[in-house]
């Protein structure tokens, strides 16, 4: 297992699903984790002790990331708990508004594009400057097989996590030099809270396209972003980890 002893890490919409076990599993190998939630305070506290009870430290950072005040006092408070670094950043948090394209409202499409993308745009652009400041950091975006493949009834989270990509190969460019890499991973089907409801429902014709035969785990896209985020990937940046089981590449 990767050490992450020392290093401070910053999880946005670390709450629940992916970014739950992301924080989990960087505490787990020795980092100081600030979990970020928007309005969900009681998932929040149970991540924290969930950390603590594996001994890790956690701090909790309540902030709307597509708010650009939010953003920067979440940045703020998670540079004091770390003693002013965060070593890693994990740009988890998103939401959905699906519906068909023909029926999408310009308000479900703005909702998805300022949460999915302009927040993660927010919290680099302010935690680019310690990174740099340190010479040291690393990013992950939490993309997804949407936004690399599409996929019908998400155009919006689809054109997001699309975005994310080019903005992660961009980042990972502008950041080569100051040793701050920037990758994104993208999941396939993984059951969160998000999701739990749409897979139950298509599972019959979703699990045939898998060759690996089962949906995903939170642990399983926190294994990766774990990854991406050690030492053992210095030499990766401006790359899109898929994690689906083998769906798009079947």
């Amino acid at each position: 297992m990767a050490s992450f002893d020392g290093k401070v890490a910053l999880v946005t919409g670390g709450a629940r699903g992916i970014g739950r076990a992301t924080a989990l599993r960087l505490a787990s190998g020795g980092a100081k984790v600030a979990i970020n939630y928007r309005g969900n305070a009681a998932a929040a506290e149970e991540a924290k002790t969930l950390v603590e009870k594996a001994g890790g430290s956690a701090a909790i950072v309540q902030g709307d990331v597509s708010v650009e005040a939010d953003v920067a006092r979440v940045v703020k408070e998670a540079l004091a708990f770390g003693g002013g670094r965060i070593d890693i950043l994990v740009n988890n948090a998103g939401i959905t508004r699906d519906d068909l394209l023909v029926r999408m409202t310009s308000e479900a499409w703005d909702a998805v594009l300022d949460l999915d993308l302009r927040g993660a745009f927010l919290v680099t652009r302010a935690a680019m400057r310690p990174m740099m400041k340190q010479r040291y950091g690393r990013i992950v975006n939490v993309s997804s097989v949407a936004g690399v493949a599409g996929n019908a009834g998400q155009a919006n989270y689809a054109a997001a996590k699309a975005g994310l990509i080019g903005f992660t190969k961009t980042v990972a460019r502008e950041m080569a030099s100051r040793n701050v890499t920037c990758n994104a991973v993208a999941p396939g089907f993984v059951p969160t809270d998000l999701t739990n409801e749409l897979l139950d429902k298509m599972k019959d014709t979703i699990l045939p396209q898998i060759p690996l035969g089962r949906f995903g785990t939170v642990e399983d896209v926190a294994n990766a972003i774990a990854f991406l985020a050690s030492d053992e990937a210095s030499y990766i940046t401006g790359q899109v980890l898929v994690i689906d089981g083998g769906m798009v590449t079947a």
